[in-house]
């Protein structure tokens, strides 16, 4: 749990690829899950209307395979923390009735001011990391950002000097779902057909904090199903993980009575 907001995807699939790289891990789950309906003020129509719920992750994997994570730049700047943010609830402002009523507890945001933040560091983070892989931005295949906006997505391809057929966008189907927006828009550009195997492609985000960050990549990953072809049926998970909770409390009684004994 990294607390980065928007820029959390990109923060955590960098410490994946760490732990991987140090040797300590072999596998890693990254998982980007928002559920800002519960942080939203419905009487706030500068907020209300922007933001989703949603989830993805990617699987990091040790490979002999050249590619995968290859770069990333990582920022932050506490002095725009007011910018966007949920005052209430930490350590300076702790949950009472006072924040409680006085809507601290909401997400609030300059949008003005984000959005001029979020056009300058979009396109200066994608840049960053391409040249930090030694690749042009023309070398790209796909950059994959944060779906926050789509006037921010063509304001970042312009000032890269991309055409926006290069940016995954699916900001007017989910709206802004944080830091699950990358992974989702990843696996719908896999789906799509517009993310293969040996592209290069940059993920980039920016969020609360102020943060921001971007993440190289030679994708390596699997062709994935169309959406609806799944062949694995989620109604499963749950009974089978409660199968498996058993199993292993039994084995910790099991260890229990025998340890006992001895």
């Amino acid at each position: 749990d990294l607390l980065a907001a928007c820029s959390g995807f990109v923060y955590a699939l960098n410490m994946g690829a760490q732990l991987i790289r140090s040797g300590s891990m072999k596998n890693v789950l990254v998982v980007g899950a928002e559920t800002y309906s519960r942080y939203i003020n419905w009487s706030d129509r500068s907020t209300c209307i922007l933001f989703g719920d949603g989830a993805g992750a990617f699987v990091l994997q040790t490979s002999d395979i050249p590619g995968g994570v290859l770069q990333s730049v990582l920022h932050s700047d506490g002095s725009g923390a007011n910018l966007l943010s949920i005052p209430g609830g930490g350590s300076a402002h702790p949950t009472s009735e006072l924040t409680v009523h006085a809507g601290m507890h909401f997400v609030q945001m300059n949008g003005g001011e984000v959005f001029r933040f979020a056009t300058r560091v979009m396109a200066q983070a994608t840049s960053e990391v391409a040249k930090a892989s030694g690749w042009r931005t023309e070398d790209l295949s796909l950059v994959v950002p944060h779906q926050a906006n789509y006037r921010i997505i063509d304001s970042a391809a312009r000032s890269l000097k991309m055409p926006i057929e290069k940016f995954m966008i699916n900001v007017d189907k989910y709206g802004n779902t944080s830091a699950a927006s990358i992974p989702i828009a990843a696996v719908e550009a896999v789906q799509a057909g517009r993310l293969r195997p040996g592209d290069k492609v940059v993920f980039v985000g920016f969020g609360g904090g102020l943060t921001w960050g971007a993440l190289s990549a030679q994708w390596t990953g699997t062709p994935l199903p169309a959406a609806g072809q799944h062949h694995v049926h989620p109604e499963w998970y749950k009974p089978l993980a409660r199968i498996r909770s058993i199993f292993l409390r039994a084995q910790r009684v099991i260890r229990r009575i025998f340890s006992s004994r001895n």
